[in-house]
């Protein structure tokens, strides 16, 4: 098993929209992730001394083959559709690899 944490903004006048989102999230959404073999998936918010607000992703990743299972789970439909209502909301970060769009962190300590 893999761990995996990212970051992100979000916009301050979708906030409010992206926590109504994620309150909710379609039981179909939910499928299609665990079917890409993510585990233990947490999504975090804080808002920054400089008033940007900023998500914090972890996620444990149990499969075999990260880049087949996560090209097949951003193929899907119905990923599709959710990320068409929350990547609106979101702000990505200038300094992120070109094919993320949260931007990875290293991971620095873990107890198990």
């Amino acid at each position: 098993m893999n761990r995996h944490g990212s970051i992100i903004l979000v916009k301050p006048a979708r906030l409010e929209e992206y926590k109504r989102l994620h309150a909710a999230v379609w039981p179909e959404v939910l499928r299609v992730i665990e079917q890409a073999n993510i585990r233990n998936y947490s999504i975090y918010h804080r808002q920054l001394d400089d008033g940007q607000h900023c998500l914090f992703s972890y996620f444990e990743y149990a499969g075999s083959d990260f880049a087949a299972d996560m090209a097949s789970l951003a193929s899907h439909p119905v990923t599709q559709r959710w990320w068409a209502l929350c990547l609106p909301c979101l702000i990505p970060l200038a300094s992120r690899a070109p094919e993320e769009i949260w931007a990875g962190m290293e991971e620095l300590f873990h107890l198990d």
